[in-house]
């Protein structure tokens, strides 16, 4: 044995806390930014990967806000660095804009910030980068002051928005475009609609306040509980039994405008995920058809009716296509919440920031304008036609409407009440915040008898 060297068993290497959900949230960010991947699903396919709820926690914040202050971050780390990042380093940029919001938004301690990142680019298997990650996120702890006056020179690295949305929303709503802007980077509350068919506010109210959950009841909305913070919706008391489901107040103000009887015949022309539909039913004893299509939404939708004990027909097909699935009975109430640009629920989902384009606007509204005029011989004399959409751009909105009522002598739109928002062309418009709610565009049209 004396001619045989031994080696020295290899320590085990304690890993830096934290650095596990580091690597989670920068390679999901990585698929946001870089992939197109909605940051609902990186995130919903990260979370099997964390097993403790506060790490799920810290994934979700880093994740939202890395998102929602890309512009912002990726800037400041291309400030700091002497040349891009090459391609391959994609995962080591987002883990700089993840350790950049968890400093900036979350206000996490800096040393366990620094060290978990530096950690997390050995893990992504990018340790050349070590050195870079801890020197950079060093900087900005150093100098974030100085660092932060030169970030907002710039207005798309000072408010996080891609320069042509900024420049259409200055445009369309010039004297509240600063507070749009601000208001889309503030994180949206929880609101929940309450299902009428099994819960009463009051009750589901008290059971939350039992359970240590904040929670108000506004009085603009009739079947709305806001919550103070967010909260895992399936823990809370009543969702298992169908008591309630996630709606922001914008959405859920389109139930009042459809002006719901029982045996009315209603149609939910896109109805994915299925949340209007769900409304409606839950409102009055209708004939609900909920059409998408989409085959694997419409399946959500079906799912949601479900848990709330709610039925519909439901059919996957193309709306504009009323030959292929329409039976030739007019309907009531036709809603139509219209494919668009999103651009009024981005607190709520800041990819959008990421993934829409100026140019996706004029396809949008040509689109809108195909379903409102194949729509429109559906709905029975007397009837009426809510269009909807969550953009704030009067191109996919005012202007739709514009041109559908100047093209139809038998339509007529009815005046909102001032609390849908500003007027906007036939319609009204409820921005970002306002009221505590959704960016939401509104417009009721009747046919005439």
């Amino acid at each position: 044995m004396s001619g045989v060297r031994r080696k020295n068993p290899a320590r085990p290497v304690s890993p830096v806390p934290g650095a596990a959900v580091r690597v989670e949230a920068a390679r999901a960010l990585s698929r946001v930014v870089f992939d197109g991947v909605s940051l609902r699903k990186a995130l919903a396919d990260a979370n099997p990967r964390i097993g403790d709820p506060r790490d799920r926690a810290l994934l979700a914040a880093s994740l939202f806000e890395a998102s929602r202050w890309w512009l912002r971050y990726d800037a400041a780390v291309a400030s700091l660095t002497e040349k891009p990042l090459p391609p391959r380093a994609r995962e080591v940029r987002a883990l700089l804009a993840v350790g950049l919001a968890q400093l900036a938004a979350l206000g996490l301690a800096d040393y366990a910030v620094v060290a978990s990142c530096v950690e997390a680019a050995r893990a992504l298997g990018q340790p050349q980068y070590a050195g870079l990650v801890n020197a950079l996120l060093r900087r900005w702890v150093r100098e974030r002051a100085a660092l932060e006056t030169r970030l907002d020179a710039d207005v798309v690295s000072a408010s996080a928005h891609p320069r042509w949305l900024i420049e259409a929303i200055r445009h369309d709503w010039p004297e509240q475009a600063e507070a749009i802007l601000a208001a889309n980077n503030r994180e949206a509350s929880l609101t929940l609609r309450v299902n009428r068919r099994r819960a009463r506010r009051e009750e589901l109210l008290q059971r939350l306040h039992a359970a240590q959950i904040e929670a108000v009841a506004p009085e603009d909305l009739s079947d709305a509980i806001v919550l103070a913070a967010s909260a895992d919706v399936t823990r809370l008391p009543g969702y298992a039994e169908g008591a309630f489901s996630v709606q922001d107040g914008a959405a859920q103000r389109v139930a009042d405008l459809l002006d719901l009887a029982d045996g009315q015949r209603v149609l939910d022309a896109c109805a994915a995920p299925g949340g209007k539909a769900a409304h409606a039913l839950e409102r009055a004893d209708v004939a609900l058809l909920a059409l998408d299509s989409d085959e694997a939404r419409l399946a959500r939708v079906g799912e949601n009716l479900d848990r709330l004990g709610l039925r519909a027909e439901l059919r996957c097909a193309d709306a504009t296509l009323a030959s292929t699935w329409w039976d030739g009975r007019a309907f009531d109430r036709i809603l139509l919440d219209a494919p668009c640009s999103a651009t009024g629920i981005i607190r709520r989902q800041p990819d959008i920031k990421l993934h829409r384009r100026g140019a996706d606007v004029a396809p949008l509204a040509a689109t809108q304008q195909r379903l409102l005029r194949a729509l429109w011989p559906l709905l029975a004399p007397g009837g009426r036609l809510v269009y909807a959409t969550c953009s704030l751009l009067r191109a996919e909105n005012e202007a739709v409407v514009a041109q559908f009522l100047a093209a139809h002598g038998d339509a007529r739109a009815l005046p909102l009440p001032q609390a849908f928002g500003h007027v906007a062309g036939a319609g009204r418009q409820n921005l970002p915040g306002e009221g505590g709610m959704d960016g939401f565009y509104y417009a009721v049209l009747e046919k005439n008898a």
